[in-house]
């Protein structure tokens, strides 16, 4: 088998470590738009060679692994420059865009929009971990656009990864990805910017930041470059989300301010129930 790979960051070398893991006849290519990350890739073995227009054509699936704007710009010649047998399966994380864009192209069939629910808030192949996707969700959109028989090998491919696979449309993956991931990023980097204004003294807050800060900034330590884009693309779909968040954050203000204790510790009793939800998440 042959993978080609493009976006060496956290996910794409995530992923040609473990197809390397499981699968002992395969080559790996791999490409960066930085030269730092291509060579630790290959210096570290977890590219096998430098992805190169020339090996398109020996390709069984290219993945692109790079932040989403960057996907709308190079798809469609990605895809009038591989073969017939080479599937192209988009790893970002809004779908809306890139399927429309590519909707009518007379390679759409050779396309999949994907979205593995795997991450953390580090970048670059020195993050790679070949655990990441294990036991989580990849969500694919539009599967009946693409060829079944490409499709068959790009879900066996994914469940030997040990996930577990989601289909969806386009619009309903990017409205839910809204909710619970871009939103909670959102939140994340906003927190973070309300202490760094508040609290001038970094000292103070190395001091006496706790875990439940520490977890809940996490995301906050995430790639601009990747999160900007991602924004802009679901921007209606975040706005609508925001508009709740903060309409839910102004409602417990005027608790706190009221000092109506009663209807705030009602209104955490039924926020706590989504600890029942995520049980099964690791």
């Amino acid at each position: 088998m042959n993978i080609g790979i493009v976006g060496l960051g956290l996910i794409g070398s995530s992923l040609a470590l473990k197809l390397a893991e499981i699968y002992n006849d395969i080559n790996i290519y791999g490409e960066d738009i930085s030269k730092s990350n291509l060579n630790y890739a290959i210096e570290n073995t977890i590219i096998d060679n430098r992805l190169e227009e020339k090996h398109y054509s020996e390709l069984n699936i290219l993945f692109l692994a790079i932040p989403v704007d960057q996907i709308l710009d190079i798809s469609v010649n990605i895809l009038d420059k591989t073969n017939n047998k080479t599937l192209v399966v988009d790893l970002g994380s809004t779908k809306k865009p890139i399927c429309d864009l590519i909707k009518d192209n007379i390679n759409r069939s050779r396309f999949l929009a994907a979205h593995p629910i795997a991450g953390t808030e580090f970048s670059g192949p020195i993050t790679a971990d070949n655990n990441l996707f294990n036991n989580k969700t990849i969500i694919l959109c539009e599967t009946e656009k693409t060829d079944n028989k490409l499709l068959i090998i790009a879900k066996e491919l994914f469940l030997s990864m040990e996930m577990h696979i989601k289909e969806m449309n386009a619009d309903e993956h990017d409205k839910h990805i809204a909710y619970v991931s871009h939103l909670s990023h959102i939140t994340s980097f906003m927190l973070g910017r309300t202490v760094m204004d508040k609290e001038k003294n970094e000292e103070t807050i190395y001091d006496l930041a706790g875990s439940g800060f520490e977890s809940t900034v996490r995301l906050g330590k995430s790639s601009p470059s990747m999160w900007a884009p991602i924004f802009q693309q679901n921007k209606k779909n975040i706005i609508e989300a925001l508009d709740e968040y903060i309409k839910n954050i102004k409602n417990f203000k005027d608790l706190i301010e009221t000092d109506n204790l009663l209807e705030m510790s009602k209104e955490m009793k039924e926020i706590n129930a989504i600890k029942n939800i995520l049980k099964g998440i690791k």
